[in-house]
């Protein structure tokens, strides 16, 4: 009796493992927030005129809501013109006339179709001088440090809570101590 209830239970061990792998091996590939596939600039390259407009194409099309591209120069004004725009996985800004020569820092902030942001940045560097008028100076003191929001709050709170449910079982206890 003793062997069948064995035998059984590695039948049963055996099958729930095997569930298992083919489980693993036949799970769909969990997909990752948007990525940057190319950028048009390139990053990293150079160009001798400035170009009309720059372009971030990502892995997958992104939601059109609050979708961010600036383009910063290097006399750390913005020479994007108006804002940018969604087709699809691309990412669009149309630009003015460049500057001064050097290099030229697109920042993104997009919504991937998951609802994730997704930021980043990619730079061209333009090696000839344009005769473009900048727009306004770069915010540089609100960089993307943000950490998010402050921690003290669910310090408090965690706290708070753990002195309630310490509070209501010494109220319970002490209760039924005196029955």
């Amino acid at each position: 009796m003793r062997d069948r209830r064995r035998s059984s239970a590695l039948v049963v061990l055996a099958g729930v493992l095997l569930t298992g792998l083919i489980g693993t091996w036949a799970a769909p590939v969990a997909s990752a927030h948007s990525r940057v596939v190319s950028s048009d600039p390139a990053d990293g390259s150079s160009v001798a005129t400035g170009p009309q407009q720059v372009t971030i194409t990502f892995n997958e099309p992104l939601q059109e809501s609050f979708a961010v591209l600036t383009v910063v120069g290097p006399d750390g004004h913005y020479w994007q013109e108006g804002n940018a725009s969604v087709d699809g996985p691309r990412l669009h800004a149309a630009l003015r006339e460049l500057g001064p020569a050097g290099t030229y820092t697109m920042n993104y902030r997009v919504t991937s179709a998951d609802g994730h942001p997704v930021e980043g940045r990619r730079s061209f560097e333009l090696t000839t001088a344009g005769n473009g008028t900048p727009g306004a100076l770069a915010d540089t003191a609100s960089s993307s440090d943000d950490n998010g929001p402050p921690l003290w709050p669910f310090i408090v709170g965690g706290i708070v809570v753990l002195v309630g449910g310490l509070g209501v079982v010494f109220w319970l206890t002490r209760r039924s101590g005196t029955s």
